[in-house]
């Protein structure tokens, strides 16, 4: 099996370093400039392993739908960020994580903040050590502050090789 450490996972290493209080603050920093869209909608990555992810967005106006709550695409935002970032923390150097389909069903109206908890099992993730390219179906369930699931979510996520830049 090929080294698992990836360029997400050293770059998340370095923070390891820093005092407890300013860990997650400086995580949420470092993701939110890597994909900015995180950071509009304030995401807050709670917890990033090659195993699992989990990361909340709370019920606050900018991602509000009509009738005060969770909007339809922070929701999915979510889910799509929570299933990315677990995908991300196992891709090759050498390979580009892309998010192949998605499918969102809307269960039940949500309550207050959200989170979403991703994982990859260990054969998921020896495929992306071993294999050029291939695509992984990532659990992820989405929860409410109630504890109820809101939304039911089915990710499928693909790795591809990284075009190789033509050499001068």
């Amino acid at each position: 099996m090929r080294s698992t450490v990836n360029r997400l996972q050293r770059t998340l290493a370095k923070l390891d370093g820093l005092p407890s209080a300013l860990r997650g603050p400086a995580r949420n920093f470092a993701l939110r400039r890597a994909v900015p869209f995180t950071g509009t909608a304030s995401l807050d990555f709670v917890a990033l392993t090659p195993e699992r992810s989990e990361i909340r967005v709370a019920n606050r106006r900018p991602v509000q739908n009509h009738i005060k709550g969770v909007h339809a695409a922070a929701m999915s935002l979510l889910a799509e960020t929570a299933t990315g970032m677990v995908v991300g923390m196992n891709v090759r150097d050498d390979c580009l994580p892309l998010c192949k389909s998605l499918q969102v069903n809307f269960r039940k109206r949500a309550t207050g903040g959200l989170v979403a908890k991703a994982h990859l099992t260990a054969a998921q993730r020896q495929a992306m050590a071993n294999e050029t390219k291939g695509e992984v179906t990532v659990a992820v369930t989405v929860t409410d502050e109630a504890g109820i699931e809101p939304i039911e979510c089915e990710f499928v996520w693909a790795w591809v090789p990284k075009e190789k830049k033509p050499q001068a």
